[in-house]
C-alpha cells in the first residue's frame, strides 16, 4: 500500500518539502507527497509537513483557508520545520501565531536573531549515527517541552529538534541539502 505525505502549501518552502519526501518514497509503487491547500487536501493522508515560511502568514493563511480545527484533528504524523515548528507548539512568544496545539512545547520565534544571523551547523541528532548538516534561518527554539516530547537535538541557543508520538519538529531545514535521513526516520516512525 502507498503512502500519502501532504505539505502544507500555503507559503514558505513547499516545493522543497515535497521534493524531498518524493524521493524518500521513490520506489514504493503508490506512494507520493501532494500540495495542502484546502480541508478536502488532508483526505487519505498518512503524513503532513508545515514547513518553514513566515509563522505570521503561515497562521493567518490556515484560518482564511478554513484549515484550523483540520489540521488540529489531523490524525497522520505530522513534520514540522522552522515556522512548522512555531505552529506546531502549544505556546508561542508571539501573540499573533494562533498554535495548532500538537505539540506540547513553549517555542520563541527568530530564537537566533535577524536573517544575517542565520547559519549552518553540524548537529548531533538523537536516532543518527553521523551529525546532521542543519540550516537554521531565522530559526526558532523550544525552550521548554512538555510530557512526553522527546528532545532529539539542542543547540546553546535551546532545543531544535523534537519528537512527540507520531510528529517531528526541527527548527532547521531538514528538507534543504539533500540529507533525508530525517525525513526516513520520521515516516520509519509512522510505520510506513
Amino acid at each position: 500500500m502507498g503512502v500519502k505525505v501532504g505539505v502544507l502549501a500555503l507559503q514558505g518552502d513547499v516545493s522543497e518539502h515535497i521534493a524531498a519526501f518524493r524521493d524518500c518514497l521513490a520506489g514504493r509503487s503508490g506512494s507520493t507527497a501532494v500540495p495542502v491547500r484546502h480541508p478536502r487536501d488532508l483526505a487519505h493522508l498518512d503524513a503532513l509537513a508545515i514547513p518553514g515560511g513566515e509563522s505570521t502568514a503561515i497562521s493567518r493563511l490556515i484560518g482564511k483557508n478554513g484549515l484550523y480545527e483540520p489540521l488540529r484533528g489531523f490524525e497522520g504524523g505530522v513534520f514540522a520545520t522552522c515556522a512548522g515548528m512555531v505552529l506546531a507548539a502549544d505556546r508561542v512568544d508571539d501573540p499573533r501565531v494562533r498554535t495548532l496545539g500538537l505539540i506540547p512545547m513553549h517555542v520563541a520565534r527568530n530564537a537566533f536573531g535577524r536573517q544575517v544571523d542565520s547559519r549552518e551547523a553540524s548537529l548531533d541528532v538523537a536516532g543518527l549515527a553521523e551529525p546532521f548538516r542543519a540550516v537554521f534561518i531565522r530559526a526558532p527554539v523550544a525552550t521548554e517541552v512538555g510530557p512526553g516530547v522527546a528532545v532529539l537535538a539542542r543547540v546553546p541557543e535551546g532545543i531544535v529538534a523534537v519528537r512527540s508520538g507520531r510528529h517531528m519538529a526541527f527548527a532547521f531545514h531538514p528538507e534543504l541539502g539533500g540529507d533525508l535521513r530525517l525525513h526516513r526516520m520520521f515516516l520509519a516512525g509512522l510505520g510506513v
